[in-house]
This record gives C-alpha cells, structure tokens and sequence, in this order.
C-alpha cells in the first residue's frame, strides 16, 4: 500500500529495542509517509536523537518544556497534526502510564491530548509482558481503541525466551497499512471477504507426539495481512505457528486437518480462498490414549495411517465454492509438471507452486520464489520476501475479481 501523504507521529519508548525505530522510519518514508518522532526521556538511553533525525528528516521532539515549541502549544499541534501515532517500542512502563492517563513527558501528553488513533508495538521482558498488569494496561487501551501489533516470541536480550520481542519493522508498516486501508476502505479489495488458511496441522499420534512438517506459516499470514491492506474481509484459518495474529485479520487457530476443514467450512462464503496451509496427507488410525512407551526389544510401534481430508478439492468441488480458489504447491522436484497436475485433480483456478528443498531455504525463511499455475499458462515470478509475494498475489486476486459480484462479504 502506498503511504502517500500520511502522518506518523513515532513514539520511541525506553528500550533496548529502540533501534529498530531506525528501520521503521526508513520503511515508512520509502513508502512516502512523512515521520515525526518525539522520544521518551529513556529511549535517549538506545538510540540518539541525531539518528532518529536524520533519517525522518525532521526534528525529534523531547522536551515537554521547550520554551518555543511550547509557546505555541507544542504538544497538541503534534499529537493534533499527525493521522496515526505509532508507539514503538512501547514498554510495560510507557503502556502503564498511556493505561493511567498519566501526563508526565512529552510523548505522554502527546498521546493523551491527542484525537488521533494509536497503535503500540510492545517490547519488554517476557515476565513484564506476562505479567497481570501489564495485561490488564492493555486490556483497557484497546478497550479504549488502541490497537496493537505483537509482541512477538522469541530470545530476549536477558537470555530469556517468550513472547515480548519487539514485531519486526515490516510487521509494524503492515499494521499501518491495514490501519489506513480499514479506515479507508478504498482498497482494491474492499467489500470482499478472503478466506485463507495457513501452518502446518499437528496430527496426534498420542498425547505428546504428532505427525507434522516444516511448514512456519509466514507465506499465509503475509497474504492475509496484504488483503486486509488491500481493503478485504480476511478470515485466516491457521494451524500451529510461532507467529503474531495479523492486525485487522479474523484468525481461527487449529490443530488437525479435520479442525481445519471444519473452520473452513464454517467460514464459507467467500469471494475467494487462499489454501497455503501445508496440510498434513496422513493421520494416525487411531490416536493412543496414553504416551505409547517404549518397549524392551519389541521394537517400534507399528502406525497405521489413513488419508485426512482433502481441503482443497473439498472447497472447489463444494456448493459454496468461492469465485476464486488458489492452491499450493510445496514441491521438492519437477516443480511445475506438479503443480499443473495438481491443479487439474484438485480443480482449483490457480496453483502457487514454490521449490521448498532444504538448500532453497524457503520452508521457515523470509523470501520464496513462485511460479503461478492457471488455465492460461504459467507465470514465474523472481525471488521476493514472502511479503512482496503477498503483496503481488493479493493484487492478481483483485484484479481476477475486478468483474465478479462482491456478495459473500455481507453474507
């Protein structure tokens, strides 16, 4: 989405995630947003002000009583002037004080005189974040319609691990965005609902084991957070991720293939449906009631599997079929012969089919390189992150829809 004209006002709090403001400013001017930063008096501590400077092209607002930017009320022309205030990071100290109303520095009072929304992105410690109060600060911002992208989970500075990392730069813009494209609702895709599923599924073998693959979700969530910006209903059905629900997105966590079918089921209608979702083929026959031990010199148990069901084929071949059904690929050989086979069995309009072998580093990673299988051929497309491959499929969706009646998003 293009940030054209808009106005960030950055809060950087007090953390030793602070640096990645840095990233931030850089992203969101390259996307044309003009940046204003204030700082807390602690992020002073992570990063400079001359950094922060440079790199919005603008000065960086500290002090609640410079006698000049005061003079003309500064603090409410800041929080008054700008469309969003971005807070990030925001710490379990700075959400504390939002939560209370508490005046006591610049970037406070700007956001609490200010008529604008506000989206955090919290960073701290996983037992700050955990914690009972800082949980309750932020049930009642969003209760006050503060918006919130991550944390995410992950290693901690302190040699801890949880969730409290500050989202990545790309996933905060990607909250911007949607931000602007709900607010606006002139996305290309707007009045259309998406219906898209991601992950792995976890097939239990018995109460601690499971049969699953290596899929991470990225690729799917990425696509659902480029259809929300793009204006869309998105509905993501998920198996088990290590990854933040999307911001303005419906997420439906599962486990299991036939969890997952039964959600998209639910979900159903839909003006279209994204299958990313690496399905597991197999289950076990039956699940044991027990942790299955390990026998002396009886060997290994013996599995019997049966097939799950068939996601994809089931939604195309289905009465509540979408107007446009998209299904993946993972691959490992023979890429495309694949894939346009698969597209024909499975009756789906398109194929997305990526080389996922262990040197292609796709499965997991930050990049993927595609090649789009439809009726009319096929279309390779270069290496990309998984983002700018959300971000070009999401608009070829558009544009397939562009003639179809927008009906099932009001259903």
């Amino acid at each position: 989405m293009n940030l054209q004209s808009k106005r960030i006002l950055l809060i950087v709090g007090g953390g030793i995630a602070a640096y990645k403001a840095l990233e931030l400013i850089r992203q969101l001017r390259k996307r044309g947003a003009s940046v204003r930063v204030i700082m807390t008096s602690a992020a002073g501590e992570f990063v400079t002000p001359l950094s922060l400077s440079s790199l919005s092209g603008d000065k960086v607002y500290t002090d609640l009583f410079s006698l000049t930017d005061e003079a003309e009320m500064g603090h409410i022309e800041l929080s008054r002037d700008a469309d969003l205030l971005v807070v990030a990071p925001a710490t379990a100290n700075l959400l504390a004080r939002m939560a209370a109303g508490i005046a006591d520095e610049l970037a406070t009072t700007a956001l609490l005189a200010t008529d604008k929304p506000v989206l955090c992105a919290p960073a701290m410690n996983v037992r700050m974040w955990e914690h009972a109060a800082t949980q309750r600060n932020a049930e009642t911002l969003r209760a006050d319609g503060v918006t919130f992208v991550g944390p995410d989970e992950g290693d901690m500075a302190c040699g801890e691990y949880g969730p409290g990392r500050l989202a990545q730069p790309d996933a905060i813009v990607s909250a911007i965005e949607t931000h602007f494209a709900s607010a606006s609702k002139v996305g290309s895709l707007a009045g259309r609902k998406l219906l898209i599923t991601a992950g792995p599924t976890h097939e239990p073998i018995d109460p601690v084991r499971y049969i699953a693959n290596r899929s991470s979700g990225k690729q799917g969530h990425a696509i659902a957070a480029a259809a929300v910006a793009a204006g869309a209903q998105v509905v993501l059905v998920t198996g088990p991720v290590a990854l933040p629900d999307p911001a303005g997105v419906t997420t439906i966590h599962v486990e299991s293939a036939r969890e997952m079918l039964a959600a998209v089921e639910e979900a159903l209608p839909a003006d279209a449906a994204i299958f990313t979702a690496a399905v597991a083929d197999w289950r076990p026959d039956a699940e044991g009631e027990q942790k299955i031990k390990k026998q002396a010199g009886s060997g290994p148990p013996q599995l019997a599997l049966t097939e799950n069901p068939d996601i994809l084929a089931s939604v195309a071949a289905g009465d509540k079929r979408p107007g446009l059904v998209v299904g993946f690929a993972a691959e490992t050989e023979n890429v495309i012969a694949h894939a346009t086979a698969k597209r024909a069995r499975k009756k789906a309009d398109w194929i997305v089919a990526n080389d996922v072998s262990p040197a292609t580093g796709v499965m997991g990673g930050d990049t993927n390189t595609v090649h789009v299988v439809g009726a009319d051929g096929v279309e390779s497309w270069p290496q990309m992150s998984k983002r700018e491959v959300a971000e070009k499929l999401v608009a070829c969706i558009a544009e397939a829809l562009e003639t179809s009646p927008a009906e099932s998003a009001a259903k």
